[in-house]
């Protein structure tokens, strides 16, 4: 009988121990490791290009702008991208005196590392010089200039930002660039503060910053940004620093 009653306890006992939910780990038992991959993926965009008056019949280098539009120009239709800003300049003036790629993402925001690589592909393709490669962009252009220029700025002469954000701890990146801040007091998007603390960062780190704020402006301060030929002049009177 007692053996009986003891055999029925110890199964009891191993019916608990196995419904028991599992205890976890101490955290002792793990073991650090570090992985890491080089990762080849497929860049792609769609781009207008415009290459100046002359450029056919001439053997020298151009200077080159890059210009990143905005949330607004986002999409597969690149007929969207001459309603503003160079794209749309050109459509007029054939003696832009620039090299103009307009690339187009399909989604919020730029991707720094597939814009180099598109900036890889044109330096192959065209005559253009190195020491006078140009970024700007509006609104969601203008915080993805900041962003590439922070990414690779050894690749630019200049920069332009309008109405866009950038992060301040970029700032000692940036300190060697030229750069032009545009931006609209009564901006309700990218707020007027943001701008100040980017520029200020800047300066705070060394660096070569003009700040332009049009008092009565929006959100749209690239009309009056892209319609000033002091902005082409100046970003021709910039080369890159070796």
């Amino acid at each position: 009988m007692r053996t009986r009653f003891r055999w029925s306890l110890l199964l009891c006992l191993a019916g608990l121990s196995a419904a028991a939910p599992p205890q976890p780990v101490p955290i002792e038992h793990q073991v650090p490791k570090h992985f890491a991959a080089q990762i080849k993926v497929t860049a792609k965009l769609d781009y207008l290009l415009f290459l100046p008056e002359g450029y056919a019949k001439s053997r020298q280098r151009w200077p080159l702008l890059l210009f990143l539009h905005g949330a607004g120009e986002s999409g597969t239709n690149l007929a969207k991208l001459p309603t503003l800003g160079p794209p749309r300049i050109v459509e007029s003036k054939p003696d832009f005196p620039f090299i103009l790629i307009s690339p187009q993402t399909t989604r919020e925001g730029w991707n720094p590392d597939t814009l180099n690589a598109l900036l890889d592909d044109v330096l192959r393709r065209y005559r253009v010089d190195k020491d006078r490669v140009y970024l700007t962009g509006a609104s969601m252009g203008g915080s993805g200039t900041w962003r590439m220029a922070a990414a690779h700025p050894d690749r630019f002469a200049a920069i332009a930002p309008v109405c866009g954000r950038g992060d301040p701890a970029d700032a000692p990146k940036l300190a060697h660039l030229p750069i032009w801040v545009f931006q609209g007091a009564k901006d309700p998007v990218v707020h007027l503060d943001s701008a100040k603390a980017m520029v200020e960062a800047v300066q705070a780190a060394g660096g070569n910053v003009k700040f332009t704020v049009y008092p009565d402006a929006g959100h749209d301060a690239w009309t009056a940004t892209y319609s000033n030929p002091e902005l082409y002049q100046w970003f021709l009177a910039q080369k890159r620093q070796h």
